[in-house]
């Protein structure tokens, strides 16, 4: 059997147990060791797994993974988001569509507190949803909103879906997550300005606030604009020391889970039950990842073992004769496909041993390619009829929010950014300018 046909019969196996409903790094693992023991034998197997379970163990920056997202939950259940809302409440309240686009802006920073998508589709769902709705705000537009807000988690630094794609691809974290800055912010920008051109052109989309619920007393706005950008005053104690070459990327990350937890005892929040809810999801989503990492870099590894990622160039550029930049969108394309029933790590560790090096010999950017790789993937998220956040949404959203509801609601965003993703692959200094500028000085 030629190693092309066992490549192909190792990838099928492996979307044939995932369609069972297998688990992602029990999946990818198993067709790992077991294609290991049938190629190279018992030693061959069972270094296999030892190898990659080394490799994980000895890469340091994985320590900030559970560092993040400890802040992430630390902030999250201490209820300071609720006070990050309540400030937009009453500061963008009397614009059409201002408590849309301050949903924008509580999605941003939730994003920089925790890395997650899912923990803003949560946090917004529960806080901003039922609010909007109750001031009128038009259903369709308002979980557009939060869905296409909460996109920006595995973008935003700091992403925990970089993280991952930093450690398959081997690239420097700390440069992934700069490089997703000023996408991120972009992409909050064009939704901001959708949403402000809809409400201008139909106000009944976004109705402003009654001037009675906007009559706060000076102090009162202060004090909430002083509450509300707490976890933004975070983020720049854990990266302003990093960005000028202070500390390491673990420490910075040390730095804002401990800023978290010290605001929370401050704020009196940090209760027995807030420090044990997040310990043990920190626990939870670090092993889970750490447990997909070293399948898929058990996965990868047999790939190499039998060229595939060569065999894949050869049949792009030599036998079909393609475009780089066709090959680069035909694997977009795949990704948007697939996200029709995995989610974006599955998406990754399963197709990153093919593309990511398949990438670095069409002479792109393996940094650019994460960005584009991160708004792919949340695009396939958001895309019906199986997006994995429509079903998501719908789970969190109340009874009068209908399925067809969510999907036309998030069409427009999903078009948004399709027109982001097409800037950055067109203009790539978007994404690369600000660690070139960084990492040179």
């Amino acid at each position: 059997m030629s190693y092309e046909l066992i490549a192909i019969l190792m990838f099928s196996t492996m979307m044939l147990m995932l369609l069972t409903g297998q688990r992602v790094f029990g999946a990818i693992g198993f067709v790992a060791v077991v294609a290991a023991l049938l190629l190279w034998g018992d030693r061959g197997g069972y270094d296999l797994g030892f190898s990659a379970a080394m490799k994980l163990m000895k890469w340091y920056p994985l320590l900030t993974l559970p560092m993040f997202i400890f802040m992430g939950y630390v902030l999250s259940e201490s209820k300071i988001a609720d006070d990050l809302y309540r400030m937009f409440h009453v500061w963008m309240g009397g614009l059409s569509g201002g408590l849309a686009i301050g949903t924008i802006g509580l999605m941003v920073l939730i994003s920089a507190m925790n890395g997650l998508s899912v923990a803003g589709m949560a946090i917004g769902a529960t806080i901003a949803l039922p609010e909007l709705l109750k001031r009128g705000y038009d259903k369709r537009m308002v979980t557009g909103v939060i869905q296409a807000g909460s996109s920006l988690g595995i973008l935003v630094p700091p992403s925990v879906v970089l993280v991952l794609y930093a450690m398959i691809a081997r690239q420097p974290v700390g440069q992934l997550w700069l490089a997703g800055v000023v996408p991120g912010l972009m992409m909050a920008a064009m939704f901001i300005a959708y949403i402000a051109i809809r409400c201008r052109m139909n106000p009944d989309l976004g109705p402003a606030l009654p001037a009675a619920e906007r009559d706060v007393p000076r102090a009162e706005k202060l004090r909430l604009l002083r509450a509300g950008l707490l976890p933004l005053g975070i983020f720049a104690a854990m990266m302003v020391p990093f960005v000028n070459g202070w500390t390491s990327l673990v420490e910075s990350s040390a730095i804002g889970a401990l800023t978290a937890f010290l605001a929370a005892v401050l704020k009196g929040r940090m209760t027995r039950q807030v420090f044990e809810t997040s310990v043990r999801s920190t626990l939870g989503i670090t092993c889970m990842f750490m447990w997909i990492i070293l399948a898929a870099l058990a996965f990868g590894a047999v790939f190499d073992g039998l060229g595939a990622v060569r065999a894949i160039e050869d049949l792009f550029t030599e036998r079909l004769g393609l475009n780089p930049w066709l090959i680069l969108i035909l694997m977009q394309l795949s990704f948007i496909l697939m996200g029709t029933f995995l989610d974006d790590t599955a998406m990754l560790v399963i197709v990153a041993p093919l593309y990511v090096p398949l990438v670095g010999a069409l002479g792109f950017d393996l940094i650019w390619y994460g960005v584009l790789y991160t708004i792919t993937t949340q695009i396939a998220y958001m895309t019906p009829p199986f997006g994995y956040n429509l079903f998501l949404m719908r789970a969190m959203a109340p009874p009068e929010i209908t399925l067809r509801d969510i999907y036309g609601s998030i069409l427009p965003f999903v078009l948004v950014m399709v027109v982001a993703l097409a800037i950055i692959m067109t203009f790539p200094q978007i994404a690369l300018w600000l660690p070139e500028t960084i990492y040179n000085n």
